[in-house]
C-alpha cells in the first residue's frame, strides 16, 4: 500500500521541495499550508493540500480530521516543518513577540504532533520528524526569537523520542543550516511588526548589519545548500529500518554539532560571535 506523510508549511523551501521529492519517492503527500491560496495552489499541482495554521488550534483539528478522512484513519510520517523568524537583539523584544512565535513554532507543532501519536499507537507504527535548525544546537545574535522556539523543540523531542523507545513510533530531528527558502524575506512583516529599533540602543546595529540583511539580497549564505538536501534526509529518516535521533544538514550544522561538543561554553561564544 502507499504510504502516507503529511507535511507542513509547504507554500515555499523546504516543505514545497519535500512535497515533491516525497511524492516522487511513491508517498501519497498531504502537503499542509496556512493560507488557503496556497493550499488552492498545491492542489492545483496535484496534492492533496489541507489547510494547517500552527497558531490556530481548530485548523489543525480540521486539517488532520481531512488527512485521517482521505486515508482511512492512517497516517504513516509526520513532518513538522512550519515555521518563521523574528529577528531582533533579545532587549528589543517584547512579550507579545515571544508569545505569537512560540504559538506557531512550538505550541502547534506539539498540537499536531499530540493529535497524530495516538492514530500512530493503533495502527502500531509510524515515523514523526521535526525540522529543527542549527540553531536548536548553538545561538547567533539576533536571532533569538527563533533560536528559543528551536532549543524549545530540541528539548520536547528528545524527551518524546526517549518516552516513546517502547513503540516503533520513531521519533526523528533534522537540522539544516543554511538552506535555500524564503524564510528571511517573510520574517521581515514580523520585524517591522515588532521591534521598535529606531528606538534601540543598538540602532546602530540595525542600521550597520541586520536591516541590510533583511531588506538586501546578498545571494546565497555561504555553504547553502537546496533544500533538497533536506528532503533527501527526510527521505532516509522515513524509510531507514533503525533511523538516526538527528540528522545534519549543511557544513555549518556538522561543525557546531562538533564545536559544541569540544569547546568550552567561553570557547565556544567567541567562535559565535564572529558570525
Amino acid at each position: 500500500m502507499t504510504q502516507s506523510i503529511l507535511i507542513t508549511g509547504c507554500s515555499s523551501g523546504i516543505g514545497y521541495d519535500a512535497a515533491h521529492g516525497m511524492r516522487a519517492a511513491g508517498w501519497r503527500v498531504f502537503a499542509s499550508c496556512r493560507q488557503q491560496a496556497d493550499c488552492d495552489r498545491l492542489k492545483a499541482e496535484g496534492f492533496d493540500a489541507p489547510l494547517i495554521d500552527y497558531a490556530d488550534s481548530a485548523s489543525i483539528q480540521t486539517g488532520l480530521a481531512q488527512v485521517l478522512a482521505a486515508t482511512g484513519g492512517t497516517l504513516d510520517a509526520l513532518f513538522n516543518n512550519g515555521a518563521f523568524g523574528i529577528a531582533g537583539a533579545v532587549e528589543d523584544l517584547p512579550r507579545d513577540a515571544l508569545r505569537e512565535i512560540f504559538e506557531t513554532n512550538v505550541f502547534g507543532v506539539h498540537d499536531l504532533t499530540i493529535r497524530v501519536i495516538p492514530v500512530m499507537r493503533a495502527q502500531g507504527h509510524g515515523r514523526i520528524v521535526q525540522n529543527s535548525s542549527v540553531l536548536g544546537l548553538v545561538a547567533l545574535r539576533w536571532r533569538a526569537a527563533y533560536i528559543a522556539t528551536k532549543f524549545a523543540l530540541e528539548g520536547l523531542t528528545d524527551t518524546l523520542r526517549i518516552e516513546m523507545a517502547d513503540t516503533n513510533i520513531k521519533i526523528i530531528t533534522i537540522e539544516p543550516g543554511p538552506v535555500t527558502s524564503d524564510i528571511r524575506k517573510k520574517s521581515i512583516p514580523h520585524f517591522e511588526k515588532w521591534i521598535d529599533w529606531e528606538n534601540s540602543p543598538r540602532r546602530a546595529h540595525y542600521e550597520s548589519g541586520l536591516r541590510k540583511r533583511l531588506y538586501e539580497d546578498g545571494g546565497p549564505d555561504k555553504f547553502e545548500l537546496p533544500a533538497s538536501a533536506v528532503t533527501a534526509k527526510l527521505l532516509r529518516a522515513v524509510t531507514h529500518r533503525n533511523p538516526k535521533p538527528r540528522y545534519y544538514v549543511t557544513t555549518p550544522t556538522y561543525l557546531m554539532g562538533f564545536l559544541r561538543r569540544i569547546l568550552t561554553s567561553r570557547a565556544l561564544d567567541r567562535v559565535l560571535r564572529l558570525g
